[in-house]
């Protein structure tokens, strides 16, 4: 339980500094709806979902009442439909991404997230039927999001995929163009996806997990961001010495493990009271376009002119590993991702930055080799050629395949935009300046295709 002095801090921390639950996710398999009629499936889909999710939104209201803790975003996400629909070819898909979204509605949820494929050592008929399928399944929908996992430690990168998924990205954008793209918004590429994330648009729920789960994700850089302001203002650490970078990480470990504590205890509650086991709280430092709830202010606190200066990637690093220290303290089922988002469009600092013209996608890139993420919602010209899309990439899915951790790239190429232009999606998507890409063409090493094998350090058992 939380102490007394805990309660406090947290009750300041809800009243002043954006403390929230930002998303319970409730996790529904669809295994048990399979079938080869596909109007069968989409019913089973559907009967399925409104007897796990017809009071998701209604328990969270309740339990956040309860704690004075607002819980943003109630999400579902369910198991790869790439393999529960995989009798069924693109048109099947886009047929089953319209029953999901309408299920999604109907429960009320913000977003539903699963319609996914893993495709890391290959492609199944269902993969292609999917990934074929996303234009037109995107464009039509308004709350599904995409995930397709092509690279992992264990099986490397499969460069089809990548080639595929640049000429897809395009497409997408394309289909969308009338809404700036957004399509592009619902659709992200990994490596070594975890199987409980419950942040979009990754979330998916992996053939390990149980038939249904609630997984929490709870975000605080406002929080953690006011508590280093008042260690900076103090100037000394709780033994009197000048404050360092180490007791900065300290604070910030502290703080993380505050918020995971009541991120825990919702998640629990909200579990409780839907009958269906408690999975993970995801301990994300996931921003929103609000000021004062930037995980790039937080470079600002530590000294740094703003993200993208020398030492960006530094700090980022010691955020990256305090917030986990916390989270795994507070909790023996901290999951998902755990760290810390660099998401372009949805940080205003961020944002700021790259607007500027003080972070560059090259910048970019580096930051992601110690965040928890990658290369997310990013506005790049409309004209950027598939092969070069497919080159950015591959560069991300190597970072993750070598350091055995989650990358991904959520690229929008904003479609009629250049470089300056700025593209806008509202809510909690924020907006974002068009930004250049490097220079060069990668399109030779594209068309090799095949797979760039995992690294010798695969082999680890």
């Amino acid at each position: 339980m939380l102490s007394e002095r805990e309660v406090i801090s947290t009750l300041n921390m809800l009243r002043n500094e954006h403390l929230d639950v930002r998303t319970v996710t409730l996790g529904v398999s669809l295994f048990d709806c399979v079938s080869h009629d596909l109007d069968l499936f989409t019913a089973n889909v559907k009967a399925k979902l409104k007897r796990y999710a017809s009071q998701l939104v209604a328990v969270c209201n309740e339990v956040g009442d309860k704690y004075g803790i607002p819980v943003v975003n109630k999400r579902i996400s369910v198991s790869p439909v790439a393999v529960v629909g995989a009798p069924f070819g693109p048109d099947g898909m886009v047929t089953i991404c319209r029953a999901l979204d309408e299920a999604a509605k109907e429960a009320g949820v913000d977003f539903l997230g699963g319609f996914s494929a893993l495709v890391e050592k290959g492609f199944a008929n269902g993969d292609r039927a999917l990934i074929e399928s996303l234009p037109q399944a995107l464009a039509e929908t308004d709350r599904i999001c995409s995930s397709i996992n092509v690279a992992s430690s264990r099986s490397g990168i499969n460069m089809d995929a990548v080639s595929l998924m640049g000429g897809q990205i395009l497409k997408v954008a394309q289909a969308t163009a009338d809404r700036g793209g957004i399509g592009c918004a619902k659709l992200v590429v990994f490596a070594n996806i975890p199987q409980d994330v419950p942040f979009m648009a990754g979330a998916y729920l992996g053939v390990g997990e149980p038939d249904v789960v609630i997984n929490v994700g709870v975000s605080g850089p406002g929080v953690v961001k006011k508590a280093l302001d008042r260690a900076r203002e103090a100037g000394v650490n709780a033994d009197g010495a000048r404050m360092t970078l180490l007791d900065m990480a300290e604070v910030i470990k502290r703080t993380a493990y505050k918020v995971t504590r009541v991120g825990e205890m919702i998640g629990s509650e909200v579990a409780a009271r839907l009958g269906i086991p408690f999975g993970v709280c995801d301990l994300s430092l996931a921003p929103t376009p609000a000021v004062g709830d930037s995980v790039g202010e937080i470079f600002q606190t530590l000294g740094l002119s703003g993200i993208g200066a020398p030492g960006s990637t530094a700090v980022l690093a010691m955020l990256n590993d305090a917030v986990k220290k916390g989270g795994a303290f507070a909790s023996s089922s901290v999951g998902g991702l755990s760290g810390a988002f660099i998401p372009v469009s949805e940080d205003s600092s961020i944002e700021a930055a790259a607007t500027a013209g003080l972070l560059s996608l090259e910048k970019l890139e580096a930051l992601t080799s110690v965040c928890s993420v990658g290369l997310d919602m990013i506005a790049i010209p409309g004209d950027t050629p598939a092969t070069t899309i497919a080159g950015i990439i591959a560069d991300e899915m190597a970072i993750g395949m070598i350091n055995h951790k989650t990358t991904a790239v959520r690229l929008i190429p904003a479609p009629g935009k250049i470089v300056g232009d700025e593209v806008s999606f509202g809510g909690l998507l924020g907006k974002a300046a068009v930004i250049s890409v490097p220079k060069g063409d990668s399109s030779d090493f594209i068309d090799l295709g095949g797979r760039i094998p995992a690294p010798i350090h695969s082999l680890k058992n």
